[in-house]
């Protein structure tokens, strides 16, 4: 990874300038539900479209700005990785893993040429941007597929600065080697540091031992057949993941065969997180990387004693929470998804699939284990910060600082800069988050996503997210195209993308509709997403 020279640059983040163009009411007589079948044959009437008027002027509006045009080519590919101790035949971007970095600041223009040499269909996503519409990568909503051997070209203005990244959003393709960070920088950037660590978190199970993310979301889908889970059985959710007391299951799921023979089971079983309030997840995995290696062959990142280091965080991985801390260290954390919060200090931290954190270290003098625990699954990974002599951490190295004072998004707080102003909402969505692992139906109110689906928006209102889980497992929901603010008094307006919210609780979030568009909103864990726990929110025109 990069590491730019050090900047201390005074200023404010930039701010998200209200579109001007966008009408602040809207007819609204469509309700809540969606009509099924084919979207481009069945998609309710009367929506803005990926590619209409409304979204076009935004993108002026946004592009308005000024900024350079950064152009990029960027080739998906079947390819061997190396993880360090093994090398497995995966899918990745340019052969490395992750991806190489992309740069911009806040205000460029990203033009980047995607070229599929898989031999499936893909897309690009670029999580957590507020960007166009029809650049947002969803096949079947916001563009078509981009098949093997095509291309395709996106164009977008990027206004905000931080930390975000990119993957596909076609079935589970994020679970292999397809991911990379997306930084970017802010011209009048407040913060001092000398250096820069991007760490980007990640699962893996692709080409280990016959294991495919597919062949794992056909075991999971194939259900606990028999089993009895305890619990209620109705289709409320209940049942949920109530494995915690099968004691004579294996927790790495090797204990049998998978459903279509392709490698060993990666049904997770027996495992429990007090922090995620019972099951951390729903795969056994094979391995757990820190960008992209293993902690027997770790990857090195070097500093001087006493510098100041920003480490920007990413969690790419498929189904796994991390728990990190740096050996030694205390952490500040000074951004969540993107968007700075006041400065807060910690030993460690919890992050869910999709979320990104920026903190700063001081870094001491000798070598020191960043370790990240794959909550609940009783399995780490690890990467070294190396600033003098030492001998290097052993690969099961646990910092007494994993069990210290531990930061999330509750326990932050926004900075005033970002805050959402005071407003009365005008619209309240509210979701019922619905599945077992019974029957692996994941689903918002018991409908699996349908590309059709509509929860009608207007534009210039002030829209409130309410979401019930009323199941037994706890999921990360992200939302494209927006950044929204956690509740006030709930978690104190910290702005994010993505939130997570434990079993059998309520998460509300507020958001400002000003980018027109169809809007995915969805699980970040890619099994529950692809088996039916998405919707869209659709603008009205």
């Amino acid at each position: 990874m990069r590491t730019p020279t050090r900047r201390s640059v005074i200023g404010a983040s930039v701010a998200l300038a209200g579109t001007g163009v966008l009408a602040a009411a809207c007819s609204d007589s469509v309700a809540n539900v969606f009509s099924g079948g084919d979207s481009a044959v069945n998609a309710p009437k009367g929506y803005v479209t990926p590619d209409g008027e409304e979204v076009t002027a935004a993108e002026k509006k946004r592009a308005g700005s000024g900024g350079t045009v950064r152009r990029v080519r960027l080739t998906a590919a079947e390819t061997r990785l190396d993880l360090g101790e093994r090398t497995v035949r995966s899918w990745s971007y340019g052969g490395d893993l992750p991806g190489r970095e992309i740069r911009v600041t806040a205000g460029d223009t990203l033009a980047l040429t995607l070229a599929n040499h898989l031999p499936d269909s893909t897309s690009l996503h670029w999580h957590g941007i507020a960007l166009r519409n029809d650049m947002d990568g969803v096949p079947g909503l916001t563009q078509g597929p981009i098949k093997s051997g095509a291309q395709f070209d996106y164009r977008f203005t990027v206004q905000h600065p931080g930390t975000y990244w990119f993957h596909p959003h076609t079935g589970v393709q994020q679970d292999r080697g397809l991911y990379a960070p997306l930084i970017v920088d802010d011209p009048r950037e407040p913060l001092s540091y000398d250096r820069e660590w991007i760490v980007l978190l990640d699962d893996w199970v692709d080409g280990v031992d016959g294991s495919t993310p597919d062949a794992v979301l056909d075991e999971l889908r194939g259900g606990m057949g028999g089993m009895d889970m305890g619990g209620s059985k109705s289709g409320s959710g209940s049942t949920g993941h109530g494995m915690s007391g099968m004691s004579g299951m294996s927790m790495r799921g090797e204990a049998s065969a998978s459903s279509d023979g392709s490698g060993p089971s990666r049904r997770l079983m027996g495992a429990h997180s007090d922090l995620l309030g019972g099951d951390p997840g729903d795969v056994a995995y094979a391995y757990y990387l820190v960008n992209g290696r293993t902690a027997k062959a770790p990857s090195v990142f070097r500093a001087r004693p006493g510098d100041r280091i920003r480490i920007r965080f990413i969690n790419a991985g498929g189904d796994t929470a991390f728990r990190v801390a740096l050996g030694g260290h205390e952490l500040t954390v000074t951004h969540t998804d993107g968007y700075p919060v006041r400065h807060a200090k910690g030993d460690a931290l919890l992050i869910g699939m999709g979320e990104r954190y920026d903190v700063v270290v001081t870094a001491g003098d000798g070598t020191f284990p960043l370790t990240a625990l794959a909550e609940g699954k009783a399995a780490s990974t690890m990467a070294v910060l190396r600033t003098g002599a030492g001998a290097a951490p052993t690969a099961g190295a646990r910092p007494r600082e994993l069990d210290g004072r531990l930061l999330a998004a509750h326990k932050l707080t926004v900075d005033e800069s970002v805050a959402l102003r005071p407003r009365t909402p005008d619209r309240t969505i509210r979701l019922q988050l619905t599945g077992t692992m019974m029957h692996y139906d994941w689903a918002f109110d018991g409908k699996p996503y349908d590309a059709s689906q509509r929860h009608p928006v207007c534009a210039g209102e002030r829209v409130r997210l309410e979401f019930h889980n009323r199941t037994s497992m706890w999921h990360p929901l992200h939302l494209h195209g927006h950044t929204f603010a956690l509740a006030k008094g709930q978690q104190d307006g910290v702005r994010k993308d993505t939130a997570l919210v434990l079993p059998k609780r309520t998460l509300t979030v507020d958001f400002d509709a000003d980018n027109p568009g169809l809007w995915m909103l969805h699980c970040h864990n890619v099994y529950h997403s692809d088996a039916g726990m998405m919707t869209v929110l659709g603008y009205r025109s």
